[in-house]
């Protein structure tokens, strides 16, 4: 992400830099260097309860149920397809669960440590079984979203988008794959962290923003309102680039959710390439310590987080 590292602080001129190609031209893009996201998965011990009790404190009471939003498929080096939520968290099966009929046995403060997913508000991963959506009523009276008749959770020590810090805890729990199975291991690398790893560019759906464009790392990606487009120019140059580095380029096929037309490369005049979304180009926030932040949205009135459609989330209508 540190791309600014390698441009030239040299840079001094003020003047808007252009790129004297058209954006429509298709330019060569380079595959990033793919990174999986989130800290290692620890070695989990089962627990006596069945459910992991080693969580630490959970507080007094479950959170009430939250949907999942728009599903998401990810690929994890060691589990193979394992399904997520609208940000990019991780959903659980229960053995001790059952799903023909479906019902859920994880209650009180089980349900603290493994939030339940809430029915309602969600809409099949890209690609799946739209069919295998579902949802049980829980002895509370909530209902609770069902894959293929198996209850869905969240896990509480997942702090992050990709962590799956719950895979085997108490030898009961596990990722779910797409269809509602266990998420199948997808490589012999024993030595891999277990951890998904996100497309080059996603789709995330924030609390408050809604859904924007996050990176490989799941970090926010942002426009400046003093680039343009059309043709496409940066204002972003020397000093400016160690708060606001450049989105190296992203193949199309490492994408998920986000526009594919004006999809191209940036050939900065100063050297550096970057990504676009429809033609504009995109960055990152230094400010921006981990997954999910969004410290750079609204920053100086310029700057702000990227929708899918490649629109500035939240600026002011001109």
């Amino acid at each position: 992400m540190k791309t600014w590292r390698n441009a030239s602080l040299a840079v001094t001129a003020t003047a808007v830099l252009a790129l004297t190609t058209a954006c429509g031209q298709e330019q060569g893009t380079a595959t990033p260097n793919g990174q999986a996201v989130g800290a290692a998965n620890p070695a989990q011990q089962p627990a006596a309860d069945g459910y992991g009790s080693d969580y630490g404190s959970g507080g007094d009471a479950a959170a009430a149920p939250k949907a999942a939003g728009q599903l998401a498929v990810v690929d994890s080096k060691k589990l193979g397809k394992v399904l997520t939520d609208s940000e990019g968290f991780t959903l659980y099966r229960f053995d001790k669960d059952t799903a023909s009929p479906a019902k859920s046995n994880c209650e009180g403060e089980c349900a603290k440590v493994w939030p339940v997913v809430a029915a309602g508000d969600v809409t099949a991963a890209p690609g799946t079984d739209e069919s295998l959506i579902g949802e049980v009523t829980r002895t509370d009276g909530t209902k609770q979203l069902t894959i293929d008749g198996w209850p869905m959770y969240r896990y509480a020590k997942d702090t992050k988008p990709g962590d799956i810090n719950g895979q085997g805890v108490g030898g009961t729990w596990f990722a779910s794959a797409p269809d509602g199975k266990k998420a199948a291991p997808g490589g012999a690398d024993s030595g891999d962290s277990g951890d998904v790893d996100l497309a080059g560019l996603s789709v995330r759906n924030d609390p408050k923003l809604g859904e924007i464009v996050v990176d490989k790392n799941g970090m926010t990606v942002y426009r400046f309102m003093k680039d343009s487009a059309w043709p496409m120019k940066t204002a972003c140059t020397g000093a400016c680039l160690e708060k606001w580095p450049v989105v190296e380029p992203v193949d199309k096929n490492d994408t998920e959710g986000v526009l594919k037309k004006g999809f191209v490369t940036f050939d900065r005049p100063d050297g550096i390439k970057q990504q676009t979304i429809d033609c504009w180009p995109i960055y990152t926030f230094a400010g921006d310590e981990k997954a999910g932040d969004t410290n750079g949205q609204g920053v100086g009135g310029t700057w702000f987080a990227v929708s899918p459609e490649g629109k500035p989330v939240g600026a002011p209508k001109k």
